[in-house]
């Protein structure tokens, strides 16, 4: 199956030179949207679920609450052409951190905040950037940043029909919305 926006193949293997790395914050229709967006440098998105207990799990199982994994999106990118950084602070900007389990109207864990990395320098980064939104958030009257950063766990696809589901259904539903703080740029700029 090839992506409905820019017509890569959806499953690996990705081409030799890019990476991966899993995003979870809220919806995942409008959060795979945000990142397709970004154009140049991201190779593909897809949707799917992670950080839970159940193998190959259905959107009805994910929806139920009982197999722990989060709505995510998968962003293999070309680091030479965009930066984890760049996906980082898109990834922070777009949705509210500070909710737990849930984004707006959107409850239950399926819904929570998760960064899922795929190497020591992405977990580092966004580390760093955790730190630095927290800030920018703190300094704004926000609580603190309740999402959860790790090494990629298993990713299980979601079904066909939610790949680039708002780009087959341009008026479906989008939940996210960002708390309209903005991310500190040179969020890996701290040393290691």
């Amino acid at each position: 199956m090839d992506h409905f926006v820019n017509h890569h193949p959806l499953h690996g293997p990705f081409p030799q030179g890019l990476e991966q790395i899993v995003l979870g914050m809220g919806c995942f229709w409008g959060a795979e949207r945000r990142f397709w967006r970004l154009g140049e440098g991201v190779f593909v998105t897809a949707v799917g679920y992670a950080g839970g207990a159940t193998e190959n799990p259905s959107y009805e199982q994910v929806c139920s609450g009982r197999t722990g994994h989060a709505e995510v999106v998968l962003v293999a990118f070309d680091p030479a052409l965009i930066s984890c950084e760049t996906l980082l602070r898109t990834f922070w900007e777009s949705h509210d951190p500070t909710q737990g389990d849930r984004q707006g109207n959107d409850i239950g864990t399926q819904y929570r905040s998760v960064i899922f990395c795929s190497s020591d320098e992405q977990l580092r980064l966004a580390e760093a950037s955790r730190r630095a939104y927290g800030a920018a958030l703190a300094a704004k009257g926000l609580g603190p940043i309740t999402t959860q950063i790790a090494p990629a766990p298993p990713f299980y696809y979601a079904e066909d029909y939610h790949q680039q589901y708002l780009a087959k259904n341009p008026d479906g539903y989008c939940g996210l919305g960002g708390t309209g703080v903005a991310c500190p740029t040179g969020l890996g700029a701290e040393p290691a």
